[in-house]
């Protein structure tokens, strides 16, 4: 499959199966990813977005859906989820398009989440921002790392097609 030239139908399917894909590592992860360090492997799965900027939106609506269904937060937890899938993914998918090295992904996808999301989250379960934020940090570090390795392995198999 020619992964510059997809479809609209082609990148509609291909954004549909890693929704679902990321919502089911979500679900099967649960028990550790809304602990105390939260590490959140399904975030991970943003790195994609710098192969294929298509799936921002597709990324966001993945962690707002996984955070209604499996989050129990709330509102601003939800929406807040969304944005910083959002953002995240975005911030991946510009890192693909000015062809900055695979392992650029670890900082968005460690940083982003850890720091905002310890924004709403502090309030939300009265733990101090600093203190959440290093936890939050060091969770998704593993994400960040799994992501580029992510990345590297997808770059690897479509450059052989």
């Amino acid at each position: 499959m020619d992964m510059k030239n997809l479809t609209q139908t082609q990148k509609l399917t291909i954004s549909g199966a890693v929704m679902a894909i990321y919502i089911v590592v979500m679900y099967f992860t649960q028990s550790f990813a809304f602990g105390q360090y939260q590490v959140r492997i399904a975030t991970a799965i943003y790195g994609t977005a710098y192969l294929f900027p298509f799936l921002v939106v597709p990324l966001g609506l993945s962690n707002l859906l996984s955070n209604m269904v499996m989050g129990g937060l709330g509102f601003y937890d939800i929406v807040g989820g969304g944005v910083v899938g959002l953002l995240t993914a975005g911030c991946c998918a510009l890192l693909g398009k000015r062809k900055v090295t695979e392992w650029s992904v670890i900082l968005p996808i460690t940083l982003i989440p850890a720091l905002v999301v310890s924004i709403w989250l502090s309030k939300l379960i009265g733990v101090p921002y600093i203190a959440l934020a290093g936890s939050l940090l060091m969770g998704q570090a593993i994400a960040g790392v799994v992501g580029a390795l992510l990345v590297k392995a997808l770059k690897n198999i479509w450059k052989e097609r």
